[in-house]
């Protein structure tokens, strides 16, 4: 066989992962030259220009592509043509794609518009114009994270809590702190590796994992945590700057306002530097780092230089074994000293843990920095603290009163305390509560103790100013994102970014002016336990996320962090619930209540989001398990719902259908809209495909309903398929609801005996039946048609059977203009009022005419509406029938009280009535008085709607009782809201199609309410029994 015509064509690796050679096929219409078939033609052409890999590797010309990073990927590289994968249409149906014909996207447009990554793995390291800067996982997140962790509390308050605590329970304390962040810190990291991080931080990771309800609260509680931070961290900054003033008398207005001041510069220095972009943020935290990383050289070494009379005036002896037994059992002073208080100020030091995961969309890879450089930041903070929890505590005394004077001969007299044993007597502050120095009276103690003292004061310079920055940064990232999802009103001003990296200037601006509130308060002690429970709030969800995640057992969940466990996860976040509750019970209960009310905006308003939340993959876990569960129990008659599949075609075609059988099925039962489009199936299969078009228009309307659509040759096959594939399980329906054929008689006749051919169907399957008539009909589509496109001449109007799509594409009407057109306003949308709901419950048919009004009245909209119940009985004995019959509904609780029995109901019809229905039988008669049987039987085979003079004959009673009961309605009916009638049934063998739909049209004509006929299927779906 001759080779296939074609040039070669190289894919670089930075598209493909690998060079490969690609076989272009020229384009041609020539078949003969190719005894084994016509190549792909146009199509390959198509891809080949995306850079779709058609090539040799497999020694035949294809169009399939092997994998590759774009067929995945949702962010594109300027300048560069991105790869799609063929579809399924291309390589199994179609074979020329037309000019012009560009792939679908795999996901929405909104990503792209984020950024994502500069440049595609494998791709070039050259930088493009404007690449935003990006930072690894030692500058980006772990030494972020120290930072964030070494903040204020480590210089200031740490020998406190360990004087208060005592070494071994502030052990107990760092170590549970540790133990809730390193906790979270594995669920963070696992979160973090299940796909592509993006920038939000916190509020990324809790959105995209359990969904925006629960994502978009915690979001703004957190960005609201950060920005107190700033403030936190900066009070702290500034006290120390206080205490230096204060050493040399140089106090600017009092100690309070002194902090104050101070912290309002710094904040508004430190939002300079933020202001000036992210590269020059991270320089300041590499310098803060190497500063603290001196002080804590310097503060070890002071330990262990020998201590001067100056510094043991202050409580300092080096290392010493009483004072460390001493100090290892707590000593509680203070409104404050307890475990929980001293834990409630220490945690929010641990709280540092997702700076570096604040600002996921500044690092290069997020899904390896995050998980390493959290975790390793945890590990070496926590053995800071126990270090220098328990130097701090081996070195110094609890009280000291900083008197050089206070030294004691040996043996001591009337000297207390282990001070007695050094030479010194503190004994008269100890007492007294009033000494200035040691543990529990100084906070500058680590400075005290150091081997020169500005370096600590450097150090605590360092870590007050960098977490206070860490946090001023964090706080307007993760508020961006969430202003950017318009999960609430009134932030999407925020989220707006400038320069390459999208900073958040305005999100800066507003956690500048927070800061600057809390700094207001100047007391650091006071700021701290705001915060914890948010924190903890924020701890808690992220390990309830991992969890959650992880239950659910989805297949889209695949972390490639495998240090995880959901039970960790678990019990971290119900210890940090807890601990909640232990620090601060009001608080506590404002953040949860915070939460909740976040929570119930989200979910009242529902915003059009899907980002594939493990809430969304618990809610599939559920109902599969309880659609299986229901399979164990058998039907019960106190169980039954009229479980509905309404045959309305496009749904937004008969909207009144929708409207009534949602009404009275909302929340209640199913309710499924079905849609036979009639065609072959290779031309319909497009139709069928836009089914999210018709499920949209229905989330529109409110209608909680499923749709289902089938091509079929015809509407009775069609049907046959949707009442027996419907459902699932016991979640199956039970009545078919169906528009009434208002053009059956100039329609082909054909067309009416599969009409009537589908009723008896429904029959046979043992559904029940509920037929529906208006006098304007119920199919709008031509109405829309003529909106849409005033050019339209509007025909006859064909308010068919309910269940053709009869307008699409190519035909007349687009479904997409259906989705974008207002919505249409039915008459069962609005409030009836006190109007009459009129029941004529003629025939038994298991309950089921009474069950669907009574539903109806349950419904605000039809609340107000007298239902009245007609019977048929006889003159001579109206009185009992009527009571028997109140008797009888009494005892099925339905409130159905007034009752009215029909005796005329037997009187012949008027003459003209029984003319005109005469009339309709007309077109249809065999006329058989002069034929032979054989002739008739033949026509009778051929033309089944036929009607012969002996059906007619037979079937006269029932067809008079059929006129008699249309002057019955339109005596006592006019004016009701709706009339719901039992339905006759005409025998198969023994009631042509065109005789049946005789009746139903006789039955109905002329009304002005809708009329639903309904007709069970024999089985009771009413008991007055308990059990």
């Amino acid at each position: 066989m001759a080779d296939l015509p074609s040039h070669e064509v190289t894919v670089d690796a930075q598209f493909g992962h690998s060079s490969f050679t690609i076989n272009k096929l020229m384009g041609t219409e020539d078949s003969s030259r190719y005894p084994f078939g016509t190549p792909e033609l146009g199509a390959a052409d198509t891809w080949d220009k995306n850079s779709s890999t058609q090539t040799n590797t497999f020694g035949y010309n294809t169009l399939d592509a092997v994998p590759q990073y774009d067929h995945y990927a949702n962010t594109m590289v300027k300048g560069v043509n991105r790869c799609h994968r063929p579809s399924l249409a291309q390589l199994h149906t179609f074979i020329y794609e037309p000019d012009g014909f560009q792939p679908p996207k795999m996901y929405d447009a909104a990503d792209d518009a984020e950024g994502g990554e500069a440049v595609k793995e494998g791709g070039s390291a050259d930088k493009p114009p404007g690449e935003p800067v990006r930072f690894g996982w030692v500058k980006g997140v772990m030494i972020r994270c120290m930072l964030n962790i070494w903040g204020v509390i480590l210089y200031l308050r740490l020998p406190w809590i360990t004087g208060q605590a005592g070494i071994g329970l502030t052990w107990v304390i760092v170590l549970l702190s540790s133990s809730i962040t390193g906790i979270t810190g594995l669920s963070t990291s696992a979160i973090a590796t299940n796909g592509k991080v993006k920038g939000g931080g916190t509020y990324f990771l809790i959105s995209r994992s359990l969904g925006p309800e629960l994502g978009g609260s915690i979001g703004l509680i957190f960005a609201f945590a950060n920005a107190v931070a700033v403030a936190m961290h900066t009070v702290g900054f500034a006290e120390t700057v206080r205490d230096l003033l204060r050493e040399y008398d140089s106090t600017m207005v009092d100690p309070t306002n002194d902090i104050r001041i101070i912290g309002v510069i710094t904040v508004t220095i430190l939002l300079g530097i933020s202001l000036a972009g992210m590269e020059w943020e991270a320089k300041a935290q590499v310098l803060f780092f190497f500063v603290i990383m001196i002080s804590f050289v310097n503060y070890i070494v002071g330990t262990i230089i020998p201590a001067t009379p100056e510094k043991q005036s202050k409580g300092f002896f080096s290392y010493q074994a009483g004072i460390f037994s001493e100090n290892f059992v707590p000593d509680w002073r203070g409104p404050d000293g307890s475990f929980f208080g001293m834990f409630s100020i220490f945690f929010p030091s641990a709280t540092g843990i997702l700076a570096g995961a604040n600002i996921s969309g500044d690092l290069r890879d997020p899904a390896v920095a995050i998980p390493r450089g959290t975790m390793l930041a945890i590990f070496w903070t926590t053995i800071s603290y126990l270090v220098i929890s328990a130097t701090i505590g081996s070195c110094v005394l609890r009280d000291a009163s900083g008197n050089i004077n206070d030294t004691i001969e040996m043996p001591p007299i009337g000297c207390e305390g282990l001070d007695c044993s050094y030479g010194w007597n503190f004994t008269e502050c100890a007492k007294n509560h009033n000494c200035q120095h040691g543990l529990l009276n100084y906070y500058q103690t680590i400075s005290m103790v150091s081997g020169f003292a500005p370096l600590i004061t450097a150090g605590i310079f360092g870590a007050t100013l960098s977490s206070a920055l860490a946090c001023l940064v964090s706080a307007p990232k993760v508020f961006q994102c969430l202003c950017k999802d318009n999960l609430y009103p009134l932030i999407g001003f925020f989220g707006k970014g400038y320069g390459k990296n999208d900073e958040p200037i305005r999100g800066y601006m507003l956690t500048y002016v927070i800061a600057v509130g809390f700094i207001l308060i100047a007391e650091l002690n006071t700021i701290a336990p705001i915060i914890s429970n948010f924190f903890l709030c924020s701890y808690a969800l992220i390990n309830f996320s991992c969890f959650h995640a992880s239950i659910t057992n989805s297949p889209g969940w695949r972390p490639s962090f495998k240090y995880y466990s959901k039970w960790a996860s678990l019990l971290g976040a119900i210890i940090s619930v807890v601990i909640m509750f232990l620090l601060t019970w009001w608080a506590a209960l404002i953040a949860i209540g915070i939460v909740i009310f976040l929570l119930g905006y989200v979910l009242y308003t529902r915003p059009v989001i899907n980002w594939g939340s493990s809430v969304q993959a618990s809610s599939y876990n559920r109902a599969l398990s309880c659609s299986v569960g229901l399979n164990e129990v058998d039907d019960h008659i106190k169980n039954y719902r009229p479980q509905c599949l309404v045959l309305t075609g496009a749904p937004g075609f008969r909207p009144a259908m929708v409207d009534l059988v949602g009404t009275f099925t909302k929340n209640l039962s199913l309710m499924a809209c079905g849609n036979v489009i009639i065609g072959p199936r290779k031309q319909k299969m497009p139709e069928v495909s836009r089914a999210d078009r018709h499920v949209k228009w229905l989330n529109n309307r409110k209608s909680k309903s499923f749709y289902t659509g089938i091509v079929a040759d015809d509407l009775r096959s069609g049907v046959q398929i949707l009442m027996q594939a419907s459902g699932l399980g016991k979640m199956k329906p039970n009545v078919l609801v169906m528009g009434f054929k208002n053009n059956w008689k100039s329609d082909n006749p054909s067309n009416v005996e599969n009409y009537i051919g589908i009723i008896h169907d429904a029959f046979d399957f043992n559904y029940g039946i509920c037929l529906l008539r208006m006098k304007e009909g119920l199919d709008i589509s031509r109405t829309m048609q003529a909106h849409v496109n005033p050019g339209f001449e509007a025909g006859d109007d064909s308010h068919g059977n309910g269940s053709v799509a009869a307008y699409t594409v190519n035909g007349t009407l687009d479904p997409e203009a259906l989705v974008a057109e207002q919505q249409t306003t039915t008459v069962f949308q609005s409030q009836q009022g006190k109007k009459t709901i009129d029941i004529y419950w003629l025939f038994d048919d298991g309950g089921l005419t009474l069950l669907i009004p009574y539903l109806l009245t349950r419904k605000k909209r039809w609340r107000n509406c007298k239902v009245r119940v007609f019977v048929a009985g006889q003159l001579s004995r109206m009185d009992e029938e009527r009571k028997a019959f109140i008797a009888l509904l009494s005892k099925f609780r339905l409130g159905f009280n007034d009752v009215q029995v029909l005796p005329d109901i037997n009187q012949r019809p008027q003459p003209e009535n029984v003319k005109r229905f005469e009339d309709l039988l007309g077109p249809y008669k065999l006329n058989d008085d002069f034929k032979d049987e054989a002739k008739i039987n033949k026509l009778k085979k051929d033309f089944p709607w036929k009607i012969s003079d002996e059906e007619i004959q037979k079937n006269m009673p029932k067809s008079l009782r059929q006129v008699r009961l249309n002057e019955i309605l339109l005596d006592y009916s006019r004016d009701a809201a709706l009339i719901v009638m039992t339905m006759p049934i005409g025998r198969r063998s023994e009631c042509p199609s065109s005789l049946y739909m005789a009746w139903l049209e006789t039955l109905s004509q002329n009304l002005r309410p809708p009329v639903m006929l309904v007709r069970g299927n024999q089985e009771s779906v009413l008991t007055f029994y308990c059990q």
